[in-house]
């Protein structure tokens, strides 16, 4: 079916705004992969979709216990990949003024899995635990340009950040290569996971029970050997290759490693970054990246803007409360904004929730203490106008071009709203950032323009 706009033009002028729109390339959608991508690449992207989205059977090693058997069933909003309303909840003693926290693992700590095919085998609390704390879902998507940035830049970020902010990196052991280099962790809440391939590999067994090469050994219900003999009827190692080669997990990887990056319109940012610069909020939310020289060229070279500095940072009563490698009770990991304008609920529980987008990120911000507590504070001595300024640009993070109900989807109900902003080429009408019309200003040249509308058709067909 033909868009309801695309009768505006005469047929004529139609062809000359696809040829002239082809030179531009708007942002790829949540859910899309990278630019740029071999057809072999496309292929493996697609093949690691299906399995990502596809339930893990008991037969096939899900199991004894799990939180879900299929990666989709977290990763899901606004596309797969995504975020999630999913928690999962985290458990331990809490540290007191002679002993340190405990994670008790002879008892199954710290993650509960709190899903098994039987009864009898399904987790619960422990009754030592006497602290928990939920994790909401993080979004996969620009994993694999995050993994591509070189370990030397994040720790030279670190090395260069003010006293103040404290921030260092978490260095873990990549699962897939045990014998090697320690690598800067930048996944994960804490930023305990430092490669996409470490993140299949540690995902599929905590949260599916998912046994590999790497990590053959079974989660034991709470810990209980004589539970997981009971209920783990399938021999470990149980990621087995299939018939091209590759296990589950090498699929799950090649999927998220070529996820695009969230987009963010207008790309060059609007005022509202100055103010989120002035208040101290991109000291730890660094804006932009060039990724280092890797073995996909699609990854290669490309300047990327998540929003984060990839560094543990003490955030006080923010904190969960878990001690994780490297982390302590109160450091989290900067999360990457990229996407933000998508979440329904922030910070990693979740608690930033229940209100508006400006109300919810308002909440959050409110939420950061420790180290980030002087930028809360300067955030809320702002102007009204200010704020809106910068909530305005946050919006910006996870909108793509003509997507004017930031929803992920371009359809006949964004049109109404982007037809009155169709003005160019005129000269006497500018777009700048911070106006509605630079919603559809791809070329970022003041206007929103047949050009841009030419795009804006093939794009919608195009889905």
């Amino acid at each position: 079916m033909m868009p309801p706009f695309a009768r505006l033009l005469p047929a004529a002028l139609c062809l000359f705004v696809g040829t002239a729109a082809a030179q531009q390339q708007p942002q790829p959608l949540m859910g899309l992969p990278v630019p740029g991508l071999t057809p072999a690449e496309s292929t493996l992207f697609l093949q690691g979709l299906a399995a990502f989205s596809a339930p893990l059977l008991e037969s096939e090693g899900a199991g004894p216990v799990f939180n879900e058997t299929t990666c989709a069933g977290c990763h899901n909003v606004p596309a797969i990949g995504g975020f999630g309303t999913r928690r999962v909840t985290r458990f331990g003693v809490a540290a007191t003024a002679t002993t340190p926290f405990q994670a008790l693992d002879q008892f199954g700590g710290t993650l509960l899995q709190d899903q098994s095919f039987s009864l009898t085998c399904r987790e619960s609390l422990p009754p030592q635990a006497n602290h928990t704390a939920l994790r909401g879902t993080p979004i996969l998507f620009g994993s694999g340009l995050i993994d591509s940035i070189p370990d030397s830049v994040l720790i030279a970020r670190a090395n260069q950040q003010p006293s103040n902010l404290a921030g260092r990196v978490h260095m873990a052991q990549p699962i897939e290569d045990p014998n090697g280099p320690m690598r800067v962790g930048r996944f994960g809440w804490k930023g305990g996971i430092a490669t996409v391939d470490s993140f299949s590999l540690d995902a599929g067994l905590n949260e599916m029970g998912l046994t590999s090469q790497f990590l053959p050994f079974e989660n034991a219900p709470n810990g209980d050997p004589a539970l997981l003999a009971l209920c783990d009827t399938v021999a470990d190692p149980e990621d087995a290759p299939d018939a091209a080669g590759f296990t589950r997990t090498d699929r799950f990887t090649h999927f998220q490693k070529f996820l695009a990056a969230p987009a963010q319109t207008p790309r060059s940012g609007m005022s509202g970054e100055l103010i989120f610069e002035a208040v101290g909020c991109a000291d730890c939310h660094v804006p932009s990246y060039t990724t280092g020289q890797v073995a996909d060229p699609a990854l290669s070279g490309q300047h990327i803007q998540p929003y984060s500095d990839f560094l543990l940072h003490d955030m006080g009563a923010l904190g969960d409360g878990i001690v994780e490698g490297e982390a302590t009770e109160t450091e989290m990991m900067t999360r990457p904004l990229w996407g933000l304008a998508q979440r329904g609920t922030y910070l990693h529980d979740g608690r930033a929730v229940g209100q508006s987008f400006e109300g919810n990120v308002e909440i959050a911000i409110a939420e950061h203490g420790g180290t980030a507590q002087p930028s809360a504070a300067a955030y809320q001595a702002l102007s009204q106008a200010d704020k809106d300024l910068m909530l305005s640009f946050l919006a910006s993070l996870g909108r793509a071009e003509f997507d004017w109900d930031t929803n992920n989807t371009l359809d006949e109900f964004d049109w109404p709203f982007l037809e009155p902003l169709v003005t160019g080429p005129d000269p006497s009408i500018p777009v700048t950032p911070d106006d509605p019309g630079a919603i559809g200003d791809l070329d970022q040249d003041g206007d929103f323009d047949l050009v841009e509308f030419g795009s804006l058709q093939r794009v919608w067909t195009g889905q």
